[in-house]
C-alpha cells in the first residue's frame, strides 16, 4: 500500500499584542456633523425688488489722458424690478425684467497719441435701448442660527435684445448705422442678503459662472448688411458684475 503523503498545517503564532489589539477592535459608528437648519426664508412669503440707477454727464473743453476738448453730453437709464415666490422653506422662484437706455452725444474731440498721431472726431450720436428677461431660481443658507445674515445663490436663465442708432458726420458726410441685438445669457449668481426689518433687506451679488450667446444685424447707411455672433463663457469672478438692491418680503 503506498502511503499518502502527510500534510503540515501552518501554525499562526497569536501574540499577546494581537490579542489586545482583537479585543479593543469596535464597530465603527456613524458620524453625524449635527448641522442645525434654521429656516431663513420661509415657505409662502413673497420676494419684491426694485433697482434703478442713472447716470449723467456734461462735457466742455475735457481734457483726460490723450483725449483733448471734448465737448458732449452722455446718459444712461436703468430700472429691473423683480418678484420670487418661496415654493419651499428657503427656495424661491420667480422672473425679472430689465430695461436700460443710453443716449451719447459727441460735438467733438481731439486724440493726442503724440506729434505725429493727431486727428479729430466730430458730431458722434449714439442712441441704444435693451430689455431683458430672467426666470431666477434662488437658494437660501443662514449664517448659524442668524435670521438677519444670509447668503443665497441664484440660477439665471436670461433672453433679452435691443436696439441701436449710430450717426456720425453732418450734411453730405453724414454716415450711420442701425443695429438689432438677441441676447441669451446662464449664469450662477452668488450673494449676501441683509435683513434691515423683518420685511426689508439689502441685497448684494456678483456674478461668477455662465454663458452667454449674442446675436447683431448691424445695417449701414440703409444699404450693407452684417451678421456678428459671438459666444462665450465664463468661469471666474466678474467684478464689473457686482451688483446692489434693495427687496422687500411679504
Amino acid at each position: 500500500m503506498s502511503e499518502e503523503p502527510e500534510v503540515k498545517a501552518d501554525t499562526v503564532h497569536i501574540t499577546p499584542a494581537m490579542l489586545d489589539s482583537m479585543r479593543s477592535n469596535r464597530p465603527i459608528e456613524n458620524f453625524e456633523r449635527k448641522l442645525e437648519s434654521v429656516s431663513f426664508v420661509p415657505k409662502g412669503q413673497w420676494i419684491a425688488g426694485l433697482s434703478i440707477s442713472y447716470s449723467q454727464s456734461n462735457q466742455n473743453k475735457y481734457q483726460f489722458l490723450v483725449f483733448e476738448n471734448l465737448n458732449g453730453d452722455t446718459y444712461s437709464f436703468k430700472v429691473s424690478p423683480k418678484l420670487l415666490y418661496a415654493i419651499k422653506d428657503d427656495m424661491a422662484i420667480g422672473f425679472r425684467f430689465s430695461y436700460q437706455r443710453a443716449l451719447t452725444k459727441l460735438e467733438s474731440a481731439d486724440v493726442n497719441l503724440g506729434t505725429d498721431a493727431q486727428f479729430g472726431v466730430k458730431y458722434l450720436y449714439s442712441l441704444s435701448h435693451n430689455y431683458y428677461g430672467t426666470l431666477l431660481f434662488r437658494n437660501y443658507f443662514s449664517l448659524g442660527r442668524s435670521r438677519r445674515f444670509g447668503l443665497f445663490n441664484e440660477i439665471q436663465l436670461e433672453l433679452g435684445g435691443g436696439q441701436s442708432k449710430f450717426t456720425k458726420n453732418r450734411g453730405a458726410d453724414l454716415s450711420g448705422a442701425y443695429e438689432q441685438k438677441f441676447y441669451a445669457n446662464i449664469g450662477i449668481v452668488p450673494g449676501l442678503v441683509v435683513f434691515l426689518s423683518n420685511y426689508s433687506a439689502v441685497e448684494v451679488n456678483v456674478g461668477v459662472l455662465g454663458f452667454n450667446y449674442t446675436h447683431t444685424k448691424t445695417i449701414k447707411d440703409q444699404i450693407y448688411i452684417s451678421h456678428r455672433k459671438s459666444q462665450q463663457a465664463n468661469f471666474r469672478i466678474n467684478l464689473f458684475s457686482i451688483t446692489f438692491g434693495a427687496s422687500f418680503y411679504i
